[in-house]
């Protein structure tokens, strides 16, 4: 599909300048940008690279000066990626799935489609699942029974949804996310070593080596609306009630949520980040990626974690967060500097101890 520059400023709600009936088919970077292409300029370093392309029309910045770029039109964002996200629905030519259902696919006959639903190649839905109107299952995907999935929403392949995991609309997730597997809950016949350090913060005590005893996950997952899951992600079924997810937020790849996890709604992991069992994480979080949250703890709303930060302790709401273990990011970058600062200062000790040490003249 093609657009005109004003199709697209309009669909943006930003201004447009120049010639508004230029067709664009695709979006580019600068240097690499064509004749049909429009150019994302979207601050001065990036125009700089305009010259090595042959972009006829961009996205630019709200005062630049277009037209010295050698532009014929210009689409204006005040802010820019919030201009990309409209920007990609509209150019993002999708998986090329089919619509229907595939011949290869294996539905139970207690499982309810709504109108509209597609289910790819070699896809399985079991018994008394239901799927919302508009729904897509990719190849390979499986949705277990029981499971609910909403309206509109969107498996990549290989999309695994466990028994009893219900899901709201328009939930998107990426290649081999999985939905519903049993917690990493296990038990010693006798106190173990490992309850014993947790105790005591470092001695087992005269606990004997055992076997682990597996604890079934009986709860499963519920997620919100407008939630999306990235690729390889995991989200384990509760022990005895549901793991929890709210409403919009995003879990990049590799995201882990334990066991009896609830996050509340609009929270952003990066990825890599591990939530361990039984957290309870307010709204609007953001935790960087590969951070680590220790079991039983709560997170309060606002909480922002850096990369690579990992919390091991209650977090107060709008606490901004650093370093391992956690602490205030302005405090860990403190430590941080005196850190850098410790080899000089071992020096001018040894310094000062051997001057002291060290004999004076005899009168």
């Amino acid at each position: 599909m093609t657009y005109t520059i004003e199709e697209i400023a309009n669909a943006l709600g930003c201004e447009a300048r120049g010639d508004l009936s230029l067709t664009i088919r695709r979006a580019a970077e600068p240097g690499a940008a064509g004749p049909g292409d429009l150019a994302l300029a979207m601050s001065p370093k990036y125009a700089e690279a305009l010259g090595r392309g042959q972009a006829r029309a961009a996205l630019v910045w709200p005062d630049a000066d277009w037209q010295a770029m050698g532009l014929q039109a210009a689409i204006l964002a005040p802010r820019p990626r919030m201009a990309m996200s409209g920007l990609t629905r509209m150019l993002d030519p999708g998986q090329g799935f089919g619509e229907g259902i595939h011949p290869s696919a294996v539905i139970d006959p207690g499982a309810e489609l709504d109108l509209g639903v597609s289910v790819g190649p070699l896809a399985v839905i079991g018994a008394g699942a239901r799927i919302g109107a508009g729904t897509v299952i990719g190849p390979h995907c499986y949705v277990g029974t029981d499971a609910v999935l909403g309206e509109n929403c969107f498996l990549r392949e290989m999309v695994s949804i466990g028994a009893r995991v219900h899901i709201g609309d328009r939930f998107i997730a990426q290649p081999g996310a999985r939905i519903g597997s049993d917690g990493f809950s296990f038990v010693t016949p006798e106190v173990s070593g490992a309850e014993n350090v947790r105790k005591t913060m470092g001695d087992q005590g005269d606990a004997k080596a055992q076997s682990w005893i597996r604890i079934h996950s009986l709860g499963a997952v519920r997620i919100g609306n407008d939630v999306e899951v990235g690729a390889n992600a995991t989200i384990d079924s509760g022990t005895i009630r549901a793991t929890e997810v709210g409403d919009g937020c995003k879990l990049d790849n590799l995201v882990h949520l334990g066991h009896n996890v609830r996050l509340g709604r609009d929270c952003l992991f990066a990825g890599q980040t591990g939530v361990s069992g039984s957290v309870e994480i307010g709204n609007n979080v953001v935790l960087g990626g590969q951070c680590g949250v220790a079991d039983n703890l709560f997170i309060g709303d606002g909480v922002i974690a850096a990369g690579g930060t990992k919390i091991l302790s209650n977090a107060p709401a709008g606490r901004v967060l650093m370093g391992y273990p956690a602490v205030k990011m302005d405090t860990h970058t403190e430590i941080y500097k005196a850190q850098r600062r410790l080899p000089r200062l071992l020096r001018e000790v040894a310094a000062l101890k051997k001057a002291v040490s060290k004999p004076g003249p005899t009168e």
